[in-house]
């Protein structure tokens, strides 16, 4: 039996160390096995780390060559390279938005991308200098001068030059003014009503009529921008208008009796009648017949420059002398309330300095100029001896 037992142990001890070399070698296989498969993922990892790599680096430098020709591409706009050459005139008006603009600086061909020409605006606060006019601009301005070059103290804004002559009345000028493109003539005819311009010879004037500055728009040659500030635009005339008026005719106006305002509706009827040599004559007429109401005149001024002023600038008919106007000098007597034009320096001299005369009547002659009358009587007898009043 003991022997028994003992082959028993030495069996089970065999086959407990047979066992243990079969699980070593399969731990030893799985050992390589695991081994062999880190290399292997290993490998495939690496290469798959070695392509993701080739692909970032060939994303990045694609990405970064694309970058680098829209870089180029925008860039080329904003510093306005290599563009045709092109001059093109942009007019702005008081109506046109930023992006208005913007659009026709696109369709002009002066830029090409309107997002970035915004943006490149928004960033410089270039945008907020853009202001009503008329320039001349090209394609060799960049973002910054296309800006500068659409703003107030632009040296490319289009000027016109603009001739007030002597005589013309407040709406004829308005109406040169539109015609040249200064300003339109209702936003000209508001701002002369309503705009309270700072000058002491208007202080008296109320506001509300554009014809309180009716005999103030002094005849001269201006310059004006395409369009103009129309503020300024009158300004201007009024401007001149001061300088003209200077302390030596204040001073006479003061000594005259008469306002100025009442001066200046002397002189433009002055300007009205005659454009030659006899103002001072005419001028004589007219304070002859203010100053003597019962005169064969009877205080009526009765001048035909008031009637063609209120008839619309027509030839002047013995209709319109029944007229129902304040400006009827046939109608009512004395001065007509406000000047009837825009009298120049000569005019309102000869208002300030009439002739001494004793003739009440005037006329013009066949031979282009007006003769001077005492009485109705002669120059009735006058007037039968022209063709001009015969025909």
């Amino acid at each position: 039996m003991p022997q028994q037992r003992d082959y028993e142990q030495r069996e089970r001890r065999s086959s407990r160390s047979s066992y243990g070399e079969e699980r070593s070698a399969q731990r030893e296989e799985s050992a390589r096995r695991t081994q062999s498969d880190r290399r292997k993922r290993k490998k495939t990892s690496a290469g798959r780390t070695a392509s993701l790599v080739l692909l970032y680096v060939a994303g990045v430098i694609g990405a970064s060559v694309l970058l680098a020709c829209v870089g180029w591409i925008l860039a080329g706009d904003v510093l306005a390279l290599n563009k045709e050459p092109k001059t093109v005139t942009i007019t702005i008006s008081n109506e046109d938005s930023f992006g208005d603009v913007v659009n026709r600086l696109e369709d002009e061909g002066l830029i090409e991308y309107k997002w970035l020409f915004k943006l490149f605006a928004a960033i410089t606060g270039g945008g907020d200098d853009v202001t009503m006019g008329t320039y001349t601009l090209n394609t060799d301005m960049d973002y910054r001068a296309l800006l500068s070059g659409m703003s107030a103290n632009s040296a490319t804004k289009a000027e016109v030059t603009i001739t007030i002559t002597e005589g013309m009345n407040l709406s004829q000028i308005f109406d040169l003014m539109e015609d040249r493109g200064v300003a339109s003539k209702e936003d000209l005819m508001e701002q002369a009503a309503n705009y309270d311009y700072a000058f002491d010879f208007l202080q008296d004037i109320p506001l509300g009529d554009a014809n309180r500055l009716e005999g103030f728009l002094y005849p001269d040659t201006y310059q004006f921008y395409t369009p103009h500030n129309t503020v300024y635009a009158i300004n201007k005339l009024l401007v001149r208008f001061d300088e003209v008026y200077d302390e030596t005719m204040r001073e006479q106006v003061a000594n005259s009796g008469y306002s100025l305002r009442e001066i200046l509706t002397i002189a433009s009827l002055i300007e009205r009648e005659t454009d030659g040599e006899d103002q001072d004559q005419i001028a004589s007429v007219i304070y002859n017949r203010l100053n003597n109401p019962d005169a064969g005149t009877q205080g009526y001024l009765q001048i035909d420059a008031t009637l063609v002023y209120i008839n619309g600038g027509k030839q002047p008919t013995e209709a319109d002398k029944s007229i129902d106007s304040p400006y009827n000098t046939y109608k009512y007597k004395g001065l007509p309330p406000a000047p009837i034009a825009n009298p120049g320096k000569e005019a309102i001299q000869a208002a300030l300095n009439p002739a001494s005369t004793d003739y009440f009547y005037y006329a013009l002659g066949d031979d282009g100029k007006h003769h001077y009358f005492k009485t109705y009587d002669q120059m009735q007898s006058f007037l039968s001896t022209q063709e001009l009043y015969n025909g």
